[in-house]
C-alpha cells in the first residue's frame, strides 16, 4: 500500500512543478515516468537491505514473497531489483524512455505470480499481515499501466527512415551522430 502512495503523492507532486513551469514535468505522462522511477528506487531498495533491518521490507522478505516454482530465490529478488533499478535510470532518461517504460510494464507483468503466491499462501510482508490478494492484482495492473502511460511521454525518434532507406532531413548519419 505504501508504494501506491508514494506512486501518486510523486505523480501528483512532479505535475505540480510541471504547472510552476518546469518543462520536465509539463505532461502527466512525463510526471507519472518520474513518480514510477521514485517508486521503483524505494522498492528496488528493499532487495538490498538485509534482513536485519527492520523499518522497511528486506531482502528476506521480498525472497518470501517468490514461488517455489522460482529456483534461487534469493538471487532472483537480486536480479528483480537491479532490474528496477535499471529501469528507473531509463525512465528519467527521455530518449530512454520508451524502451525502460516497456520492460518494466513486462516486469510487472512477470512480477504478477510472486504478488499472487505471497497473498494465496498469507505471506507476511514486512513482519505485518499479509497483503490480500484484491489489493495485490490492482496494484500491479496499475503498475504496467503507469509504464505503459509513461512510454507515451518518450522522446520522438531521432531519425526516421524515407524509403530509400536514408535518414529523412539528416545529412549527419554517421555512428556517432546517433548516439
Amino acid at each position: 500500500m505504501g508504494t501506491t502512495f508514494v506512486l501518486v503523492t510523486a505523480l501528483l507532486g512532479f505535475r505540480a512543478l510541471g504547472a510552476l513551469g518546469v518543462k520536465r514535468f509539463a505532461s502527466w505522462p512525463a510526471a507519472g515516468a518520474h513518480a514510477l522511477a521514485v517508486m521503483l528506487v524505494m522498492t528496488a531498495s528493499a532487495h538490498f537491505v538485509p534482513a536485519s533491518v527492520t523499518f522497511m521490507p528486506n531482502h528476506a522478505d521480498l525472497t518470501r514473497m517468490v514461488p517455489p516454482f522460482v529456483p534461487f530465490p534469493g538471487l532472483a529478488v537480486y536480479v528483480t531489483g537491479v532490474l528496477e533499478l535499471l529501469g528507473a535510470a531509463g525512465l528519467v532518461l527521455t530518449r530512454r524512455r520508451r524502451i525502460a517504460a516497456l520492460c518494466l510494464a513486462v516486469l510487472f507483468v512477470l512480477l504478477l505470480p510472486a504478488n499472487i503466491y505471497a497473498a494465496l499462501a498469507d505471506v507476511p510482508y514486512h513482519g505485518g499481515e499479509p497483503t490480500p490478494l484484491w489489493f495485490r492484482v490492482p496494484a500491479q495492473i496499475l503498475y504496467i499501466a503507469v509504464a505503459l502511460w509513461a512510454a507515451r511521454s518518450a522522446a520522438p525518434a531521432a531519425r526516421t527512415a524515407t524509403p530509400e532507406g536514408t535518414a529523412a532531413g539528416r545529412t549527419d548519419v554517421t555512428p556517432t551522430a546517433r548516439l
